[in-house]
């Protein structure tokens, strides 16, 4: 994925490049820098390094904790290491893929609030993120986004009140 479809001065994705649900202007974040994270710890996990690196820049630019893991498996350590307030994860990636990896967060702290993303790699990137939803991720962000929405959605997400466990 190159840096320009993450770039936020790149025009507003197409309605079917981006799908980020729970947001509402009353929640919507203005431009990034503004401190709406600050002091939120936030996990992110995936594979791909320059995309690992965009998100965890913007999240600290809004004042966010940041941890990264490369897979699922680094990332069940990281939050089993130390407990987030929210998990970013992709959902194609090696050794342990994102839909195990939401199960498993869910099973280990139900209240776990999870942002799901993912392009999709060969299938339908729709179908992963509905199955990310049914497992327990709070919301979903396909791939391309813009970082101006992947903080929206984050602000949103953590905003909320918790979710009752399953």
């Amino acid at each position: 994925m190159s840096n320009e479809a993450l770039d936020m001065k790149t025009p507003a994705p197409r309605a079917d490049d981006i799908y980020v649900e729970a947001i509402s202007p009353a929640t919507t974040p203005e431009p990034r820098g503004w401190g709406y994270l600050a002091g939120q710890r936030v996990l992110v996990i995936d594979d791909d390094a320059d995309l690992l690196n965009l998100m965890r820049e913007a999240f600290e630019e809004e004042g966010a904790i940041v941890s990264t893991a490369v897979d699922g498996l680094q990332g069940l350590r990281a939050f089993a290491a130390e407990p987030t307030d929210l998990i970013v994860t992709d959902i194609i990636m090696p050794t342990r893929e994102g839909i195990e990896t939401i199960i498993e967060l869910k099973r280990l702290s139900p209240s776990v609030k999870i942002l799901a993303i993912s392009g999709g790699g060969r299938i339908n990137g729709d179908d992963f993120l509905e199955l990310a939803k049914s497992f327990g991720a709070e919301a979903t962000l396909g791939k391309p986004f813009r970082l101006n929405d992947l903080i929206a959605l984050a602000h949103a997400i953590l905003s909320s009140p918790p979710s009752a466990p399953a």
